[in-house]
């Protein structure tokens, strides 16, 4: 049976009239149906008719207007959950009875409420998928909210993260039961009511915050009338992460205990879609500051921004469209290759062939072979003539990586490639043209090879016309994140995986590690955790980072010491262990060299002079 819920003013409780007869009549007049004794109201007001379906709403007189839910109507079929108010006078259209005392119309009655509730709950996660902000869910959430409560207003209200008071939630939306945004969002709202549902992390329901015995002397409370009220935690793990709001100035008593269970069950769930949402926002924030820090730091496919990383792309403009050669150093896993094909793009050279040759893989008794190929029966199991890459890069780019690894016979054989612009193959004395230019990389330092007797001089000189020195990941400074993000957002769309970023514990540990490996050891990290993780976001654990993994910083007086001594025996190397002409350089007394040498056993190198 469906029934009106009449709210009278002051101190009244709620009446409650049963929809009992096809005609209802609604009025100021004793005889009506249901009697409003609000001057207000007119006479003969309006009238409810039954047709055995649909209960419709009629005006009975023209000058006295109808509002459903706060929208002028003349008729209107009611639905359940509709505000209506004649005059001054609000009242409540339900489509269940509350009147009946059966045990079963009760809960049928009880059951039909939480279904209209789960209904509304279903069609806001329905609406995630379809919206593309936090801000459209807000608007969803508490339409939905106020409509099934029937409150004058509602409120989100969020904890920021990254506000240092973070037990005060602050308004992220506020809307009206005309669905309209509310300017002021937090003036309607109790700061003591909220704080006591963030403190508890329980619900409260309050029919007349003006004489309750907990809110009544709240300053909020008192200076903005407050009546009924509703507010329900929004919990995630157990910590809170904001608070749902409604409530009604007008109307006391008008929330009972079975709509703050609907509101209980609405923030539960509210909490985890609206957690997603906002996680998948911050997400799309992140990729969008990445897409913008790319377009900056991005050298085709080379990414830095650092001071270093700026001057290699300085000289590699400047050397790319000539023919001298380049030697490219730096650690293992540096990016030595993707420099030496950013060269080969950006030269005249870019519609040939880019070849790639890493010396320090290929068997010693079979690189020369690699590099210029072979003729028919030249050696055991040689079946067929082959070309070597040299041939195969004609009219192209050659790249020998890791150059200070071919053999010192070998590299007279290249230094005549080089010079002459001819190669031979194994087992043929017939000469071959090739036009070709040679770039190289080593993360061996040639200049001591050579004093060794370990690597040409003549040919370090021929290869190193340019050098292009490429830094440490350590030593790139805010790059490492850049990089970082973008290995993470490659490898997750490769693997499938739903890790979409990192945790600031993660990045934190990132900048500290040390990276022997470089970028290559950064990305067989990312990797690994992509195909592990279990979460949508990457911790230290994750990537092998844990504490015992990071570098401690050190007390600066310790790194300056650390520093010195580095300096003063690499002064004194270059000085031949002349230790007084080492002091002499640097400015010092010698006995500051001593001082040095006395924490370096072995410092001197051998027919060190004093």
């Amino acid at each position: 049976m469906a029934l009106l819920r009449y709210f009278p003013a002051g101190d009244g409780q709620p009446k409650i009239y049963a929809l009992h007869k096809a005609l209802i009549t609604i009025g100021r007049a004793p005889g009506n149906d249901v009697c409003l004794p609000d001057a207000s109201v007119a006479d003969q007001h309006a009238q409810i008719v039954y047709n055995g379906r649909d209960f419709q709403l009629e005006e009975l007189d023209r000058g006295a207007p109808i509002l459903i839910n706060e929208k002028k109507k003349r008729r209107v079929r009611l639905v359940d959950g509709d505000r209506i108010r004649l005059g001054d006078v609000q009242l409540g259209f339900s489509m269940f009875s509350e009147l009946q005392t059966s045990a079963s119309d009760s809960t049928g009655s009880r059951a039909a409420s939480e279904i209209a509730g789960l209904r509304k709950l279903f069609q806001f996660s329905e609406r995630l998928m379809t919206s593309r902000s936090v801000d459209e869910l807000l608007e969803a959430l508490l339409d939905g909210v106020i409509e099934i409560t029937g409150a004058a207003r509602g409120a989100v209200l969020l904890v920021d993260p990254a506000d240092d008071e973070r037990d005060t939630p602050r308004v992220r939306a506020a809307r009206d039961v005309r669905r309209d945004a509310i300017e002021d969002e937090a003036g309607g709202i109790s700061d003591s009511i909220v704080r006591h549902v963030v403190e508890s992390k329980k619900p409260i329901i309050v029919s007349d915050a003006l004489t309750d015995t907990t809110f009544a002397s709240s300053d909020s409370v008192v200076a903005l009338k407050l009546s009924s009220v509703m507010c329900a935690p929004l919990l995630s793990q157990g910590e809170v992460i904001g608070a749902l709001y409604v409530g009604n100035d007008a109307i006391k008593h008008l929330f009972t205990r079975q709509q703050l269970d609907i509101l209980i069950i609405f923030a539960s769930q509210a909490s985890m879609i609206l957690q997603n949402a906002m996680l998948l926002t911050a997400l799309r924030a992140d990729k969008e500051k990445l897409s913008a820090e790319l377009s900056e730091t991005r050298f085709g496919e080379v990414i830095g921004a650092c001071p270093s990383m700026v001057e290699v792309f300085r000289k590699l403009q400047k050397v790319a469209g000539t023919d001298i050669g380049v030697l490219i150093q730096g650690e293992t896993g540096t990016g030595k290759e993707l420099i030496a094909h950013e060269v080969h793009r950006r030269s005249n050279r870019a519609d040939g062939p880019f070849v790639i040759v890493n010396c320090g893989a290929i068997p010693e008794n079979l690189i020369e072979s690699e590099l210029f190929g072979h003729v028919k029966g030249a050696f055991t199991g040689a079946v067929a003539s082959r070309q070597g890459k040299f041939q195969a890069a004609n009219g192209g780019t050659l790249f020998l990586d890791e150059v200070g690894e071919l053999t010192a016979a070998l590299q007279v054989k290249l230094l005549r490639a080089l010079q002459e612009h001819v190669v031979y193959r194994v087992g043929d004395s017939r000469p071959e043209k090739c036009d070709i230019r040679v770039l190289a990389a080593t993360n061996r330092n040639l200049e001591e090879m050579i004093k060794t007797g370990d690597f040409r001089e003549d040919l370090f000189y021929r290869l190193n016309i340019v050098t292009l020195w490429l830094p440490p990941l350590r030593e790139r400074g805010e790059d490492i994140f850049i990089i970082a993000k973008v290995l993470l957002s490659k490898f997750a769309d490769e693997y499938s995986s739903d890790v979409r970023g990192f945790s600031p514990a993660a990045l934190t540990a990132i900048r500290k590690y040390d990276w022997p490996g470089n970028i290559r050891q950064l990305q067989n990290r990312i990797k690994k955790a992509l195909v592990l993780c279990d979460e949508t976001i990457l911790t230290p654990e994750d990537l092998d980072l844990g504490p015992e993994q990071q570098t401690g910083i050190l007390p600066l007086e310790k790194a300056k010491e650390d520093f010195q001594r580095k300096y003063v025996l690499e002064a004194l190397a270059r000085n031949n262990g002349n230790r007084t002409q080492t002091a002499r350089d640097l400015g010092v007394d010698p006995r500051t060299i001593f001082r040095y040498l006395e924490k370096e056993p072995g410092a001197v190198p051998p027919g060190g002079q004093s």
